[in-house]
């Protein structure tokens, strides 16, 4: 072997070893910092301060979260109540309480007596018997509504207006149609 063919072998060793990927190649001086600016350590600080004061009690805070669920199972009721007076061709009532409502049925078709007419209880949607939603604490209605008196034909007595307070949106009672909407 001569000495030539020793001083190729070794010199492509070396040029192997010295083979860069410029995927992994990293530029020198001030092209490449090795940190964040000051600058953009103080846009994440307000960024996360933002979030802690808006973002952060919502999540923890469930009382919003109760409030509409009561909005959404108070609709649901009064479109059960009048959904189930037109199909036993009955007057069906809502009664009212500060942070509940329940179903009743003028069972002897006589609006002079018991509760607003409303002497005998209406299974629920769910199978309670008698059908009622409740709020959680500290959740209630805005203004303690009447009763609403569904007859034989869905139509209310009245048109009414009900709020959960904390809910954005209310509940509303056609008079004429008793069309029960947001």
């Amino acid at each position: 072997m001569t000495a030539g063919a020793g001083m190729r072998r070794s010199s492509r060793r070396a040029a192997r070893s010295r083979v860069t990927w410029p995927w992994l190649a990293r530029p020198a001086g001030p092209a490449c910092p090795n940190g964040f600016t000051l600058v953009e350590l103080v846009v994440v600080m307000v960024l996360a301060a933002v979030l802690a004061i808006f973002a952060v009690p919502r999540f923890i805070s469930m009382s919003d979260f109760n409030a509409r669920g009561f909005h959404d199972e108070t609709l649901a009721l009064m479109r059960y109540a009048q959904k189930t007076a037109i199909a036993q061709r009955r007057t069906v009532c809502v009664v009212f309480a500060p942070d509940s409502a329940t179903l009743g049925l003028d069972a002897d078709q006589n609006s002079a007596t018991g509760t607003n007419g409303c002497e005998a209880s209406v299974a629920g949607p769910r199978g309670d018997n008698p059908g009622r939603v409740a709020a959680r604490s500290p959740v209630v209605y805005a203004t303690t509504p009447t009763a609403v008196i569904f007859d034989a034909l869905g139509q209310p007595g009245a048109g009414q207006t009900i709020q959960v307070l904390g809910a954005a949106q209310q509940i509303v009672i056609e008079a004429v149609t008793g069309y029960v909407h947001q």
